[in-house]
């Protein structure tokens, strides 16, 4: 696997169904609280690597 953009959406989509798992008891409270932590994985990543892609080396 080259593309960390594929790892980062795997390490989100795994993180994110066990902390639904665990956080809530019903399956439809989990889904969208699974979806919720996914989006917001993805979302945060993407805006931080834009924020710190002027950064130099």
């Amino acid at each position: 696997m080259h593309s960390h953009f594929l790892l980062l959406i795997l390490f989100a989509f795994f993180v994110s169904f066990v902390f639904a798992l665990i956080a809530r008891d019903e399956a439809a409270e989990q889904l969208r609280f699974g979806g919720m932590l996914f989006a917001g994985f993805i979302v945060s990543a993407v805006v931080l690597g834009w924020l710190m892609y002027p950064i130099p080396f």
